[in-house]
C-alpha cells in the first residue's frame, strides 16, 4: 500500500504502480480495450466480427488450400447433382486472393442412367478461376481461367427429347438448354466434346488443343476439330479461338470456324466477348452451296429448295436471339437481301424474317412449288417437265415436308420487285407467310400483272392427316391487251378487260396430289369491250369475214365484246366447262369439256355461232388438246372434214359455185344475256337476250361426257343449216 504524504497529512495515499509496467501492464490495456470495445455500437461490433471471422477463414483455407474439403465437396455435390461425383486426385478449393481457385485431378460426374457413356465429365486435372460473386448473383458463372487436361464430357438427349445429360437431378425432369459458363480464357489439352440429339439426326465429336498463338496480340490459341453426322449426311469442321492477351483492352476472343458438308460450306469469323461468351459477338457469316435448304436440314427447319447459293451476312447474339444482318448474296440467278432471326421462345425453334429480291428469275421460281432445283440448273425450265407413263406432267410432285414443319415456328416477309421471263407479266411480289404450329398461310401474296392486280390467300393445314390446302387466288380488272401482248399478240385495237377468281379445296402433301383432289370453281370474266378483229376471226375460223376484211385492209377495226365467261367447276380433281361463253358483236362463242388435274389433260372444244350471214364460214369446233406441258391445237376436226366433202360431192355434182354453200352460216346464233355471264353463274343459271335458259352450255360435264349429246345435236343443226340454203 502507498504511504501518505508527511507535509500533507489530509492528502490520500496514492496506489504504488504495479510491478513491469507504467499504467498497469497488459491487463491494463486489455482491460482498457474492453471497456472502448463496449462502447462501439452493437451492429458494428457484429459486422466486425463476421469480417474477423471470414478472414480466418480464409487464412486456413489459404494456408491448407481446402484439401480437407475434398469429401465434403464430393458428397456435397453428390447430394446436390444427384450423380456421383469423384476426385481421385489432389483436391484444392481456396480464395487467391479474391477469385475461387479450384483444382481437381482424376474427377469425375457420372452420367444419367440411361445415356450411352458411364461420365457425363471426366478430366486428368481441372483447374479454375471462378467469380465468387456470380455463385451468388447473375444468372451465369463467370470462369476467369480454365485449364482441362485429357478432359472428356458427353453431352446427350434422350430419344424421346425429353431429357439431357447436363440436366442434374432428377432423371425423369424436363431437359434444360445448354448453358456454358462464361469463360474469358481457357487452356485445353487432349480435351473432347460429344453431342448426340436422336431427333435431330445429329452426332458429332469434336477436340480441342491449345498452341501458342502466332499473332503477338494474343497468348493463346484454342484449336478445334470434329466430325459428324446430320440426317444421315456427314460434315467435318474445323476452327480456332484465339484468347486475348491481359495486356489487350475488351479482352475480345477472335473465333474462325469452317464447316463443310459435302458441297455445302459455311464460315464464321470475328470475335467474341469471352471464350463462350456469344451475347454481344461481332460475327461475319459466309455461306455457300447448292441449295440452301440442305443448310436449314441443321435446324431442323424446313425451307423450300434452291438453286446455287451463296450468302454473307453481319452474325451476332442479342436478347436471346440469334441475329442476322445486312444480309446479301445469291441463289440462282436472283438476288436476295435483308435480315433474319433465330429465337427459342418457350423452347420452341422460331424463324423471323425480312427479305427482298431486286430481280427474281423466274427458273429460280420452281423449286418454291417443288420442282428439283438440280434438274432446273441443268435444264433451265424444261426441267420442270416429268415423263410420268409416258405423258408429260408439269404439277410438281414434291412431298412436303411436314415433319420438319411441326419442329418449328415462322413468320416471313417477302418482296419481289420485277420477274426476270419473257412471258410472264408479273412484277412487285409481296408475300407474307405465317408458320404456327403446323399451320401455314401465304396470306397475301400479290403480285401486278400486265396492268392488274392479283391476289391470293393460301392457307396449307398440316396439323392433321391428310394435308389440307385451300386456294383463293383473285385477278382485278385487267387489261386484255396488256395481258395478251406479253404473249406476242398487238395491243392495238383491244379495250377489253378481263378480271378472275379461283376458289378451291385439295388434299395432299404434295401441289399435284392437292390439286388432284381439288373441290371448287374457276371462273374467269371479260366485261364489255373491244378485241382486234383479226384475233377474233382466226379464233372463230370464220374464213369469210378473215378474208374480207384482209382485202378490205380493216385488220385492226375493233370488234365489240359484250361480255364473256369462261368457267369451271372441279370436281375431286375434273374440271369442266360450266360454262364457256363469249358473247360479241357478231358471234357468240361456246365451249365444252374441261380438263384433269389428276393426269393434266386437256379436252375442250370451242365453236362460234355467227348471228349475222356469213360466208365461207368453217363453224366447226376447235379442240385444244394434249397436256399442260404440252398442249395442242386441232382445228381440222372431223366436222370441218365432212363439211369439206361435202363441197366436194356439190361441185362435181352442181357447178363450182355450188361448193360454198357448204361453208355457208345462216347466222342464228341466240346473243347472251350478259347479267348471269357478269355474275359468274354457272350454266344453269344462263339466259339468252330473251330470257330463256340457254341449252348450248356446258353443264359442269367434261366434253368426253357430253360427246355423244354434242355430236348429235351439231349434226341436226348443220343438216338444218344446210337444207335451208340449198
Amino acid at each position: 500500500m502507498a504511504d501518505a504524504d508527511p507535509l500533507r497529512p489530509d492528502t490520500p495515499a496514492k496506489e504504488a504502480p504495479a510491478p513491469g509496467g507504467a499504467a498497469g501492464g497488459i491487463g491494463h490495456y486489455w482491460s482498457t480495450t474492453r471497456q472502448k470495445w463496449r462502447k462501439v455500437p452493437l451492429p458494428l461490433r457484429i459486422i466486425a466480427y463476421i469480417i474477423g471471422l471470414i478472414f480466418l477463414l480464409w487464412l486456413i483455407l489459404f494456408i491448407t488450400k481446402g484439401r480437407f474439403l475434398k469429401h465434403p465437396f464430393e458428397r456435397f455435390l453428390t447430394s446436390r447433382l444427384e450423380r456421383p461425383v469423384k476426385v481421385a486426385g489432389d483436391f484444392q478449393l481456396y480464395f487467391a486472393p479474391i477469385t475461387i481457385k479450384f483444382r481437381a485431378e482424376g474427377m469425375s460426374i457420372a452420367n444419367t442412367p440411361w445415356a450411352s457413356r458411364p461420365h457425363f465429365f471426366y478430366s486428368d486435372l481441372i483447374d479454375t478461376r471462378i467469380a465468387p460473386l456470380s455463385l451468388i448473383f447473375g444468372d451465369k458463372y463467370r470462369v476467369r481461367w480454365l485449364e482441362l487436361r485429357n478432359a472428356a464430357a458427353d453431352l446427350e438427349w434422350s430419344r424421346d427429347g425429353k431429357s439431357n445429360t447436363w440436366t442434374f437431378g432428377d432423371p425423369n425432369k424436363k431437359g434444360e438448354p445448354l448453358d456454358l459458363p462464361l469463360i474469358r480464357r481457357a487452356l485445353l489439352a487432349g480435351t473432347t466434346l460429344r453431342y448426340r440429339d436422336p431427333r435431330m439426326q445429329l452426332s458429332t465429336d469434336i477436340r480441342f488443343e491449345t498452341v501458342k498463338a502466332q499473332d503477338t496480340r494474343f497468348a493463346s490459341d484454342i484449336r478445334f476439330s470434329g466430325d459428324g453426322t446430320m440426317r444421315s449426311r456427314p460434315f467435318t469442321l474445323r476452327g480456332g479461338l484465339l484468347s486475348p492477351n491481359q495486356t489487350i483492352t475488351g479482352g475480345k476472343n477472335s473465333l474462325a470456324l469452317y464447316a463443310q458438308s459435302g458441297p455445302t460450306i459455311l464460315e464464321v469469323s470475328g470475335t467474341l466477348p469471352g471464350a463462350t461468351e456469344i451475347e454481344g459477338a461481332d460475327l461475319r457469316l459466309v455461306t455457300r452451296g447448292p441449295n440452301l435448304a440442305l443448310l436449314f436440314d441443321f435446324l431442323g427447319v424446313a425451307i423450300p429448295e434452291t438453286r446455287t447459293y451463296r450468302f454473307t451476312s453481319a452474325l451476332t447474339k442479342q436478347d436471346g436471339e440469334w441475329r442476322f444482318t445486312h444480309l446479301k448474296g445469291r441463289f440462282g440467278d436472283s438476288d436476295l437481301s435483308g435480315r433474319m432471326t433465330v429465337s427459342l421462345p418457350n423452347d420452341r425453334l422460331r424463324l423471323n424474317a425480312d427479305l427482298a429480291t431486286r430481280t427474281l428469275d423466274i427458273v429460280d421460281v420452281g423449286p418454291f412449288i417443288g420442282y428439283n432445283p438440280q434438274k432446273l440448273e441443268r435444264q433451265g425450265a424444261s426441267g420442270a417437265i416429268e415423263n410420268v407413263g409416258g405423258r408429260p406432267r408439269i404439277l410438281p410432285d414434291a412431298p412436303l415436308r411436314v415433319e420438319a414443319l411441326r419442329n418449328f415456328d415462322a413468320n416471313v416477309r417477302y418482296d419481289v420487285r420485277q420477274v426476270r421471263a419473257p412471258n410472264v407479266p408479273i412484277s412487285n411480289i409481296r408475300l407474307t407467310l405465317a408458320l404456327e404450329r403446323s399451320l401455314l398461310t401465304l396470306s397475301p401474296l400479290t403480285f401486278d400483272m400486265s396492268g392488274g392486280h392479283v391476289s391470293s390467300d393460301i392457307e396449307i393445314n398440316a396439323r392433321g392427316k391428310p394435308v389440307r390446302t385451300r386456294y383463293d387466288v383473285r385477278l382485278s380488272p385487267t387489261p386484255m391487251g396488256k395481258l395478251l401482248g406479253r404473249w406476242g399478240v398487238e395491243e392495238s385495237g383491244t379495250t377489253g378487260i378481263i378480271k378472275a377468281r379461283a376458289q378451291m379445296t385439295g388434299l395432299g402433301d404434295t401441289v399435284h396430289d392437292s390439286l388432284s383432289t381439288a373441290n371448287g370453281r374457276i371462273a374467269v370474266i371479260l366485261p364489255a369491250g373491244t378485241m382486234w378483229a383479226r384475233n377474233v376471226q382466226l379464233a372463230e375460223l370464220d374464213v369469210g369475214t378473215f378474208i374480207t376484211k384482209m382485202f378490205e385492209k380493216k385488220l385492226k377495226e375493233p370488234v365489240q365484246i359484250n361480255c364473256g365467261l369462261i368457267a369451271f367447276t372441279v370436281r375431286n380433281g375434273i374440271a369442266a366447262a360450266d360454262p364457256i361463253i363469249i358473247d360479241t358483236k357478231k358471234n357468240v362463242m361456246l365451249g365444252r369439256g374441261g380438263f384433269s388435274f389428276r393426269n393434266e389433260s386437256l379436252d375442250l372444244v370451242f365453236r362460234a355461232d355467227g348471228k349475222k350471214f356469213s360466208l365461207f364460214s368453217g363453224q366447226s369446233p376447235v379442240g385444244i388438246n394434249g397436256y399442260f406441258a404440252k398442249p395442242g391445237i386441232d382445228v381440222i376436226s372431223p366436222e370441218l372434214v365432212a363439211r369439206g366433202g361435202a363441197a366436194a360431192a356439190l361441185g362435181i355434182a352442181a357447178s363450182p359455185l355450188a361448193a360454198v354453200l357448204a361453208f355457208v352460216d345462216v347466222g342464228d346464233a341466240k346473243s347472251a344475256a350478259c347479267g348471269p355471264v357478269l355474275a359468274g353463274a354457272t350454266a344453269a343459271a344462263q339466259r339468252t337476250k330473251d330470257g330463256k335458259p340457254r341449252d348450248d352450255v356446258g353443264r359442269g360435264t367434261t366434253s368426253k361426257e357430253e360427246s355423244g349429246k354434242a355430236n348429235a345435236r351439231q349434226e341436226k343443226k348443220q343438216k338444218k343449216k344446210f337444207l335451208g340454203i340449198f
